[in-house]
């Protein structure tokens, strides 16, 4: 796994981790993360979400991929219906 450096950037990791995980998590817009990280106390352009989206997202999936494992041929099904004929 690649290790994500946040060197000479504004914000903590931790918001930019957070930023980028209600983006992508929720499928929000970034005006939307801007409002979230606002009623948290962090003071965030759209901008600046933006760019951390654009440059951070990438690779935190990668690494999420890398973490995950092959795939097997064994299928979970959660919730089944059947209908009656």
């Amino acid at each position: 796994m690649r290790a994500i450096s946040f060197k000479r950037h504004r914000f903590p990791p931790g918001v930019i981790r957070h930023a980028v995980w209600l983006y992508f998590q929720f499928t929000l817009s970034i005006r939307d993360v801007e409002e979230l990280l606002a009623q948290q106390g962090v003071e965030v352009s759209r901008e600046a979400v933006r760019c951390s989206v654009n440059k951070f997202g990438p690779l935190m999936v990668a690494n999420l991929r890398k973490r995950r494992g092959p795939p097997t041929g064994r299928w979970h099904l959660d919730e089944m219906v059947q209908k009656r004929c």
